[in-house]
């Protein structure tokens, strides 16, 4: 791990101090608070500025969690139990549920540890060095940006079922790119947060509304399967939907830093876990029982025409407003990356609005060119999402623990203190590399039997 002592411009020192680190006592991290925010943290003290960062509390982090990660990922997830069984499926959800939880409270520990770390690129200057800071945060800009894109697809698909296809699909893409810009713009997650209650609220909707639609018009009622054997691409593509359903941690970094009171963290997680996973079973049991065997992805194409319609109808607001808070995320990382602790973070500079305005049109632009542009954009978002989203929502928390507990409680000897949470940790970095690597075998497998078959669409395709 490395052991560095030397910053770049911009970002504070570590609150503990590395020289104790072979000593069995740390600094207690739950420090009194005079003003909002960790002490040394990204946006520093606050009062006098005319832009204010630090002003969110856990309810409003926990619907920005769940609009973020509660989105069209779902949508998938009864085709997932078609492909490995009812039973399988449902177990994999729910244990990835709780995995999910264990790595978000061991990423916040590690925040309240390092109160500067603003986003994955700055957890990767702490764990690796410069090479890591840079690997990480492109990392998260490049999801961002794929992340985005499938928004941008779920929104075009959605519009293209409404009108019953009567526009071409690229200028519904390029109509709902313009709203996910606009709805990325404000400076602050404050701002965007009250959108999100709207985001949050439709995509839970449209969930219910979908298991009553399929309910009142049945397909294939109970056709369903308990368990069923597949071969590995087929069962670890399946597994990777709920996997990816839960891939939302490369923000919580940015969200926490621009919370009033980042120790209330957890409370969002736990609110968001509960919400996600409660509804992710419940979607995916109902609508597989209702419409059996070959239900679609996304699982709102099985439906009626009329209930389909209702369905993505009310999960549009989700769509764009997800996006938007993707894109503002990527814009914030290079954002602050450029002016940490300058007038233009606080104030309203000419320079400060002009960079940002140029990274959110930059950022929705690269996501709309992707999207549209790329004929195996779908694939695209499976590798990164293998490459990135797998360490950042499961291996990279293990890492977290791994250092803190090495540099802060004793070295070697805090691992083997704690003979529980090292072999947690141990596994959890395993599985990250086991996602990452399985999920890029199957996707690339998969890409390449879609391009033998000629299955891969024609850029700018209506």
């Amino acid at each position: 791990m490395s052991n560095n002592t030397a910053f770049p411009e911009g970002l504070e020192h570590e609150k503990f101090d590395r020289a104790d680190r072979n000593g069995m006592t740390e600094r207690d991290r739950d420090v009194d608070f005079n003003g909002p925010g960790l002490p040394d943290d990204v946006f520093g003290e606050e009062e006098s500025h005319d832009i204010k960062y630090k002003t969110m509390t856990w309810p409003f982090v926990a619907v920005l969690m769940i609009t973020e990660i509660v989105s069209n990922g779902m949508l998938s997830l009864p085709s997932s139990l078609d492909a490995v069984g009812m039973v399988p499926g449902v177990i994999v959800t729910a244990f990835l549920g709780v995995f999910a939880t264990f790595t978000g409270w061991l990423l916040i520990e590690f925040k309240l540890r390092h109160p500067e770390v603003h986003n994955m690129g700055d957890a990767g200057y702490i764990l690796f060095g410069p090479i890591g800071r840079e690997i990480l945060g492109g990392g998260t800009i490049l999801f961002a940006v794929c992340a985005t894109g499938s928004q941008i697809l779920a929104g075009q698909l959605a519009l293209t079922v409404l009108s019953e296809g009567k526009l071409c699909a690229v200028a519904f893409s390029g109509i709902f790119s313009a709203a996910v810009a606009i709805c990325s713009f404000p400076r602050t997650l404050d701002h965007l947060s009250y959108l999100c209650i709207a985001g949050g609220a439709s995509i839970i909707i449209a969930g219910i509304v979908a298991m009553a639609g399929a309910g009142a018009v049945p397909v294939n009622l109970g056709d369903i399967v308990i368990t069923r054997a597949s071969d590995f691409t087929t069962a670890f593509i399946s597994i990777t939907n709920p996997v990816f359903a839960y891939a939302g941690h490369f923000i919580f970094f940015i969200l926490i830093s621009e919370m009033r009171h980042p120790q209330d963290a957890m409370k969002a997680v736990w609110t968001l876990q509960i919400v996600a996973t409660t509804l992710y079973i419940t979607l995916a049991v109902v609508t597989y029982w209702y419409i059996g065997q070959g239900v679609s992805s996304p699982s709102f194409l099985s439906l009626s025409p009329l209930w389909s319609k209702i369905s993505f109808g009310l999960a549009i607001p989700n769509f764009f407003i997800a996006a938007s808070l993707n894109i503002h995320a990527a814009a914030k990382l290079v954002f602050v990356r450029l002016f940490r602790r300058s007038r233009h973070v606080h104030s309203h500079t000419a320079v400060g609005w002009g960079v940002w305005t140029f990274l959110i049109i930059l950022a929705n632009t690269a996501a709309f060119l992707f999207a549209v542009g790329i004929p195996i954009f779908n694939y695209l978002v499976g590798i990164a999402s293998s490459m990135f989203a797998a360490w950042y929502t499961y291996g990279l928390a293990g890492t977290f623990w791994l250092h803190d507990t090495y540099h802060f409680k004793g070295g070697y000897t805090g691992w083997f203190k704690r003979p529980t949470m090292f072999t947690l940790c141990v596994l959890t970095v395993c599985a990250g590399g086991f996602i990452c690597v399985g999920g890029m075998y199957a996707t690339i497998y998969s890409l390449h039997e879609a391009s033998e078959a000629g299955e891969l669409p024609s850029p700018f395709q209506c």
